[in-house]
């Protein structure tokens, strides 16, 4: 029987700890890297990232524009990036925010989680702009091949204040905050002590202006973006998330590798180890 996302999450987590490195190859780290702002940089970039992550996480996070922006040589990197991820034993989550309807939603799965496609990762980031339901043929082909998703609920940019806790007046969720929605739906569809279905819960927000409890969250997956860079420190794990703390996935991109190619490796390190204390406290 395949082993879930959210068991195989679980036992990562129990291994590894909660740290999730992103591999965001700026244009401007590139060059404090050493490194062309071309296909061949971001893919030197991405496995050197890799060979940095591995043995120290579990868990890896390459944020796909970064990759495509060098258009098909640009994926043709990034699947060389997931292929060293894969083996070395990192669980990966493609940052991919892909999202649409029927069987363009079912293409966007098919490329990003189906066993064996090129761009193969463990998970994979999606938008329900078009309602959860849009995401169904993603949902299902998770569940088949014990994958997951993340869907973006309460995102760390400022700029989704509006939208997302905007409250809806018709329908089934009324008096509910679209955020608040989509963990509602999300949480229908997950089973177990921990479902393979996620939200994208940024750690600079506040969950009571959407609308969500913690409590909302306890077998929910949290992808949490926001940490360093974006001005979140650790003490949010505990302030922001609550009670569905043990749930998270701590995503820091920029506040490692600004530390360069050479201090890259101790930054993950420092960074797993900051984390490990607060979820030992």
């Amino acid at each position: 029987m395949t082993q879930s996302f959210g068991e195989r999450l679980l036992a990562t987590f129990a291994t590894s700890g909660h740290l999730c490195v992103g591999v965001d190859p700026h244009p401007y780290l590139l060059s404090d890297w050493g490194l062309a702002d071309s296909a061949d940089g971001v893919r030197e970039f991405g496995l050197r990232v890799v060979d940095a992550a591995a043995g120290r996480v579990g868990i890896l996070k390459p944020q796909v524009a970064f990759f495509e922006r060098h258009g098909s040589a640009g994926f043709a990197a990034l699947e060389t990036v997931l292929a060293a991820a894969r083996e070395a034993g990192l669980l990966v989550i493609a940052d991919a925010k892909r999202g649409d309807i029927g069987s363009t939603a079912a293409a966007y799965g098919e490329a990003w989680l189906r066993p064996g496609s090129s761009l193969e990762a463990d998970a994979m980031t999606i938008s329900a702009f078009q309602g959860v339901g849009s995401l169904d043929e993603p949902i299902r082909l998770a569940r088949e091949a014990g994958k997951g998703l993340f869907v973006l609920a309460a995102t760390s940019n400022p700029q989704s204040i509006a939208p997302q806790s905007a409250v809806q007046n018709r329908g089934e969720f009324a008096g509910r905050s679209v955020a608040a929605s989509i963990v509602d739906e999300v949480n229908r569809s997950n089973h177990g002590a921990l479902g393979s279905l996620g939200v994208v819960i940024g750690a600079t927000v506040r969950l009571a202006d959407y609308g969500i409890s913690d409590s909302d969250l306890t077998a929910t997956p949290i992808l949490a973006p926001g940490f360093g860079h974006q001005g979140a420190g650790y003490d949010a794990i505990s302030s922001v998330y609550g009670a569905a703390a043990p749930n998270l996935v701590v995503s820091s991109s920029r506040a490692i590798l600004d530390a360069g190619v050479s201090g890259v490796a101790d930054a993950i390190a420092t960074q797993a180890r900051e984390i490990a204390e607060v979820f030992a406290a």
